[in-house]
């Protein structure tokens, strides 16, 4: 299976590490309508605690993880991903 490397980034800010990782597939990982593997990471710069993270792991599916909640995540488009990824970021960090 072929990939092509869309979007690496990493910043770190305010104690945080921030990373996005997205693939695109010659086809659909496994339980995913869609060509893209992504990762997307929130979590603290001193514990490494996972605060936002959303991907797709093959059978699993697109999913995301809050806090310690994991859930289903109906991935629309890499712009709807980056833009609830975002809003979620900004909630968690609200508390």
């Amino acid at each position: 299976m072929g990939a092509r490397l869309v979007l690496r980034n990493k910043k770190v800010r305010q104690g945080l590490i921030i990373e996005m990782v997205v693939w695109e597939l010659d086809a659909p990982v496994n339980g995913c309508g869609h060509r893209f593997k992504y990762r997307l990471f929130c979590g603290r710069l001193d514990t490494g605690a996972c605060l936002v993270r959303y991907d797709n792991e093959r059978g699993k599916g697109d999913h995301r993880h809050v806090a310690d909640q994991e859930q289903p995540y109906g991935f629309t488009s890499m712009e709807g991903l980056f833009a609830d990824f975002e809003r979620d970021v900004r909630e968690v960090l609200k508390k």
